[in-house]
């Protein structure tokens, strides 16, 4: 079984997926999650377990960027407390 790699928004780093955040917003409802199972299809982003990493994801915007909708504070709340 081959590892299945991302990039993280923040820093730029690619690690295997399983050693990451991922952040979805589902393609039925536009709904934000973290960490959905497997079944939750959508736009995707990946962060590392890192609070800097967080905290770059929202300075430039990278993290609505990737998902193409407005992220609230709520969720960099939720993220920064992991």
């Amino acid at each position: 079984m081959t590892e299945v790699k991302r990039k993280c928004v923040g820093c730029g780093q690619i690690k295997n997926r399983e050693e990451m955040i991922k952040i979805t917003r589902r393609n039925t409802d536009g709904a934000i999650v973290i960490n959905p199972d497997l079944k939750t299809f959508g736009r995707s982003a990946y962060l590392c377990y890192n609070h800097d990493c967080i905290k770059k994801s929202f300075i430039k915007n990278r993290l609505s960027k990737v998902l193409k909708t407005q992220v609230n504070d709520e969720l960099k709340g939720q993220l920064i407390d992991r």
